[in-house]
């Protein structure tokens, strides 16, 4: 043993700095956790190891004698440097595992390969300007150090990885790049230490403990923000690989170069020739790996995303691309295909009431439902909205027993939290028995839909060829009705209204007649409706009410003393600005208002009360009067009937029809309805009398106003002004029947009083009265059911 100069003191002094620094990385991981504290853990393990070796290869070489031979210092070199490159593997693979420097093992493996390819090439370029010829060292070239082949290596690593992290690794890069230089430092120290110790160079092993304290304690501040958030993108794509062609262009100038100079390859510059190829081979692989990985997932979401482009989200179920697609390969297979539409009934008002949550809900029951109830091979589809598909190989009665199937199951109640949700479904059937056009499949389906709803809705319908020829005659239709008025296509007849007992004209009812010159005389039960789908209703109303005003004003200008009836549809109704209409129609005509009476079908009872009353009401207003058409066949009550602003009640034909009764009474609720509308001061007006024992019944049941065949068919006006002009001209009034004698069960009878200067109104007069038995007469018909016999002011 020798004493220790102080230059080697100095340099066992500063490897206590190092041994600070090991522990401030052992602290940092002991205060981290998950992958942090992996990493810091190695770092801390690597860089306890570098210096362990370190101290105890520096107190081995003070422990030497001066006498110690090279073999001895060689030994002790090359144990110096199979320590600190073991700890600076470890370092490297903490540096490696640190967040942000790969996202995964493999990214990690590539990045070292990365770095090996720059390692082997550097030295090679290194043996080349150490080996003979070339020699740049020239004596003092180590030789005879061969401790110094291991931890150089090591470092000509850590400084290829340190260049890949610095282009590859994760935003900020700054934490990662730091760590892998101050590794670099530790290894370059290890380099410098294990020669330093070989050579026995004091001044070597002092700057070299100096890098390796200055390496670690990089190291332990960088690793200190090692966790914070970092970018991660793992698309291959954005992965450069240009740095690789540098190291190739450095191996190949200096093989080249060292041929020229005469020199050969030694086993040192064959082995690193050797490393980079294998290197290169292996990161290729690795790179083909990445590329084939990638374009597998590329596929696997272009699956997916095909697959939600066919998707409905909500359900689950086939949307209609996905359906598009089923009938496409459907028809490829040349099998019979049958396709059910469904749409749901009333859905609207679940949104409207319930909210779109609970409608989104239903939906979702719905397709689970579906789903449940099909076949293999079966495809259910959401179309849109309410309305739902399924497509099934299957015959057409076994697709008639399948959507009737469904349509039970889709009636069952739908369970929304604490409620339930009941709705009906309408559903249409078509099918193809072998190949054929996939539009027309769906077309078909559609018109058998439409059908089922227009036929009363929650049934099943199977489309039939005449529905074609429906749809067909439906749309010209409407296509010429758009031009009728302009064509003078429309007329105008008028049935009359009689008085009753008497039989005298007092009022007429406009009746709507179309004419065209191809289709011939299309009847008003199959354009009105035509009318009401297309909007067309609002324009053609507006043509009767005008038409029908200008035709009264000519007759009350000739003096005939009646009233005209307009059919009013329920879309003119509600249409906000039609009483306005009507008063401007009334004034351009100079036609008394009471004189016009807008007929609204008890139907439109069903729609709002409330709003239904309000349009009255803004009707009435303006004077004229209104009737309730077709009473007794439709929806109105008798707290609805109070309510409505009406003036007269029309009874619907089929009670006028109706036979006898089990109480020996023929049409008993004619005499209710009158005995009703009596009692509740309105006139009431019997329609659809076609034979003399009708019109017997009606005028016992105290019925003042009839309407029907019996008195007339709807005709031109003209004609009915030429049956007005005989009434004024003199002819005798037909007498009034004579009546039975009152009974005290009979029916009962209206009569006109007087309530107050100018107001009349109409009561009921019961047998029980002591005016029922009189006479009634003709009642003065002379303008029965205008202002002054209605009761209006």
């Amino acid at each position: 043993m020798h004493s220790p100069s102080g230059v080697e003191l100095a340099g066992l002094a500063s490897l206590l700095v190092a041994v600070l620094a090991v522990a401030l990385l052992g602290e940092s991981g002991r205060r981290h956790t998950g992958a942090p504290r992996r990493a810091h853990l190695l770092l801390a393990l690597g860089g306890a190891v570098v210096t362990a070796a370190a101290l105890a290869g520096s107190v081995s070489a003070l422990m030497l004698p001066h006498t110690a031979g090279q073999p001895h210092r060689q030994m002790l070199g090359q144990a110096v440097a199979v320590g600190m490159a073991l700890g600076t593997v470890i370092l490297l693979s903490g540096t490696l595992v640190l967040p942000g420097a790969a996202e995964s093992p493999g990214a990690a493996l590539r990045h070292l390969l990365d770095g090996l390819v720059i390692a082997a090439a550097g030295c090679f370029v290194g043996w080349v300007l150490l080996s003979p010829p070339t020699r740049i060292l020239g004596d003092h070239t180590p030789y005879g150090c061969l401790a110094l082949i291991l931890p150089a290596s090591m470092a000509v690593v850590a400084s290829g990885l340190t260049v890949v992290l610095g282009m590859h690794a994760y935003r900020p890069r700054t934490v990662t790049v730091w760590v892998a230089a101050g590794v670099t430092v530790v290894a370059v120290a290890a380099t410098g230490l294990s020669g330093g110790i070989c050579r026995a160079s004091s001044v070597v092993s002092l700057l070299a403990a100096l890098a390796l304290s200055v390496g670690l304690l990089v190291v332990a501040r960088a690793v200190k923000v090692a966790d914070r958030p970092v970018l991660v993108t793992g698309d291959v794509t954005q992965r450069g690989t240009a740095y690789a062609f540098v190291p190739m262009l450095g191996m190949v100038g200096s093989a080249a170069w060292h041929y020229g100079n005469g020199g050969k390859v030694a086993a040192y510059g064959l082995a690193a020739a050797s490393v980079e190829g294998f290197a290169l081979v292996a990161r290729q692989y690795l790179a083909l790996v990445d590329v084939k990985r990638y374009t597998l997932q590329l596929r696997q979401r272009e699956a997916h995303f095909r697959e939600l482009a066919h998707t409905d989200p909500l359900t689950g179920l086939a949307n209609r691309r996905g359906l598009l697609r089923a009938l496409r390969e459907q028809e490829a297979g040349g099998r019979p295909r049958v396709l059910i539409g469904i749409d749901l009934d009333g859905f609207k008002n679940v949104n409207d009431m319930r909210g779109h949550d609970v409608g989104d809900d239903v939906l979702a029951q719905v397709g689970v439902r579906l789903r449940a109830n099909l076949l293999p091979g079966d495809v259910a589809a959401r179309l849109g909205g309410d309305e739902f598909a399924v497509l099934m190989t299957a015959t057409p009665e076994e697709a008639m027993l399948a959507a009737k199937r469904l349509l039970a199951v889709l009636g069952e109640p739908y369970e929304v939290g604490d409620a339930s949700v009941f709705l009906s479904a309408s559903v249409g059937v078509a099918g193809r028995p072998g190949p054929g056009d996939t539009g027309a499949l769906m077309r078909d389906t559609d018109l058998a839909l439409r059908y089922a709803k227009q036929r009363g809705k929650n049934r099943v319908e199977r489309y039939q060829k005449r529905y074609d020829e429906l749809l067909r005659r439906h749309s010209v239709l409407e296509t010429e009705l758009r031009h009728a008025i302009a064509r003078d296509e429309l007329r105008l007849v008028f049935q009359p209204v009689v008085a009753l007992p008497s039989m005298r004209i007092v009022g007429a009812e406009a009746l709507l007649r179309w004419y065209h010159p191809e289709l011939g005389a299309v009847r008003p039960d199959e354009f009105i409706p035509v009318a009401e789908e297309s909007g067309l209703i609002n324009r053609l109303g507006a043509w009767v009410l005008q038409q029908s005003c200008r035709q009264l004003s000519r007759w009350l200008a000739a003096g005939h003393d009646v009233w005209v009836s307009v059919n009013l549809s329920p879309k003119e109704l509600h249409a906000a600005d039609y009483a306005a209409q009507v008063a401007d129609a009334l004034e351009e005509h100079g036609v008394p208002a009471q004189r016009l009476v807008l007929e609204v079908t008890e139907h439109a009872v069903a729609t709002d009360m409330d709003e239904l009353i309000a349009r009255l009401g803004e009707l009435r207003a303006t004077g004229v009067r209104i009737a309730l058409d077709d009473f007794g066949a439709g929806y109105s009550s008798l707290g609805q009937l109070r309510n409505l602003p009406v003036d007269i009640l029309k009874i619907d034909h089929a009670l006028v029809a109706e036979p006898e009764s089990r109480t020996g009474m023929a049409a008993p609720l004619v005499d209710v309805v009158v005995r009703l509308g009596h009692r509740l001061g309105l006139e009431v007006l019997a329609e659809g009398i076609g034979t003399p024992a009708q019109r017997a019944v009606v005028e016992e049941a105290g019925c003042r106003l009839g309407q029907g065949s019996l008195f007339g068919w709807g005709v031109p006006a003209e004609h009915l002004e030429v049956q007005l002009r005989t009434l004024r001209s003199g002819a005798a009034r037909p007498a009034p029947a004579p009546r039975a004698a009152a009974s005290p069960g009979g029916p009962a009878r209206s009569q006109v009083i007087m309530l107050g200067p100018g107001i009349r109104q109409v009561r009921a007069l019961l047998p029980t009265d002591p005016a029922f038995a009189a006479p009634p007469g003709d009642q003065d018909v002379g303008s029965v059911d205008s202002a002054h016999e209605i009761g209006q002011a």
